[in-house]
């Protein structure tokens, strides 16, 4: 019960600090030609898309070759209009525009009046024909369905195919990174892992260090991410020579929507590894929940989220190094001495002599960080 007040406290602080800014979201558009019964294209047409959940409305006129575009529409599920006077009003519903989708709709209207309607249901996919991307879309129901370790959404990557999980390794600067950590490292179509771009929200996600990706939100957060394996175009930006991820959150609805999660994993629960001499005892709880609604509908909405990560286990086998007292006072003698070199005798280099140096040339950081290891 206490996780769950501390889950509830913490979105609600962070609806303080979240924005509505549809410009900052990942968008798609909807695009097309009006045309009659006859083939012929039909300018002036009034041509409306409407975002079901939201009731945001956008609104264009066919130009003078019956064409249209609706551009920077926010993802969800859509009604679109086409009307123009001595035509029946063309209304499709059932569309789902997704992350950086640009589906192709192109209305038949019939001679009437305005007032009748044609409506026409989209129980299948939009088909885009301006697109050469290749790729997939993760949609919502696998992000928060599949079992994932540690609830890392970028393992799901994988899933759009031609995507390989990257091994424990090195990564530019020298650091090795497993796939236990924050990060994920994924090749995409044979493409290099630190090549890979990545974006939340329409922002640039990737980490500047090493190419790999920040940390992306957990699953309840998050709406779903589409993985283009090659022929992104210009809005996809220069980067990502190995693929592009492109993910957004969650967003607000003119209905008050959440729900309040707790994962366990506990050591009471698993069985020894055979080859292990004894059971582990890693307890680890991840608890949190989301919460949206309107402020004004049809206007304004929030969204708040907050997972909280509780791990306790006994320390590990693995053998570490820490600052001896010798060497943070400036004596290096038993670090250079044949016992700690295979039984070569190793000096310090010049301007060092007597394999000593001056602790006053120690970084202040760096010995503020060996302050807080455990003792040698």
């Amino acid at each position: 019960m206490k996780r769950i007040w501390i889950a509830l406290l913490m979105i609600v602080m962070g609806f303080t600090v979240m924005a509505v800014d549809a410009s900052a979201q990942a968008i798609a558009q909807i695009n097309g030609t009006v045309r009659d019964q006859s083939g012929a294209v039909l300018p002036g047409v009034e041509v409306t898309a409407t975002q079901t959940e939201t009731g945001l409305s956008r609104m264009t006129v066919t130009n003078e070759t019956g064409s249209y575009v609706l551009s920077n529409l926010p993802l969800g599920p859509y009604r679109f209009e086409a009307a123009l006077p001595g035509f029946r009003t063309f209304v499709q519903t059932g569309i789902v525009l997704q992350v950086n989708s640009n589906p192709v709709i192109n209305p038949v209207l019939e001679v009437g009046q305005v007032s009748e309607q044609v409506e026409v249901q989209a129980n299948a996919a939009l088909v885009e024909t301006r697109s050469t991307a290749v790729g997939a879309v993760i949609e919502n129901e696998r992000i928060l369905e599949l079992p994932l370790e540690g609830r890392r959404v970028t393992d799901l990557i994988t899933l759009a195919g031609a995507a390989t999980q990257g091994a424990a390794g090195s990564v530019p600067g020298g650091f090795i990174r497993g796939t236990s950590g924050a990060a994920n490292l994924v090749s995409i179509a044979g493409g290099l892992q630190f090549g890979v771009m990545y974006a939340l929200d329409g922002a640039l996600h990737n980490n500047a260090y090493d190419g790999s990706q920040m940390p992306f939100p957990f699953p309840d957060a998050l709406q779903e991410f589409k993985v283009d394996q090659s022929g992104s175009g210009a809005a996809g930006g220069s980067r990502g020579s190995g693929g592009q991820v492109n993910a957004v959150t969650k967003s607000g609805t003119n209905e008050l929507h959440g729900n309040l999660f707790e994962f366990v994993r506990n050591y009471k629960f698993n069985a020894r590894n055979f080859f292990a001499a004894k059971r582990d005892n890693l307890k680890r709880n991840q608890f949190g929940g989301t919460l949206g609604g309107p402020i004004v509908k049809n206007k304004l909405f929030f969204f708040g989220a907050y997972q909280g990560t509780i791990t306790r286990s006994s320390g590990g086998d693995t053998i570490a190094f820490v600052p001896t007292p010798a060497t943070l006072a400036g004596d290096w003698t038993a670090f250079t001495s044949p016992a700690c070199n295979a039984g070569k005798q190793i000096s310090l280099l010049a301007p060092f002599s007597g394999n000593r140096i001056d602790p006053a040339l120690y970084s202040r950081a760096a010995l503020n960080i060996a302050s807080r290891l455990p003792a040698a």
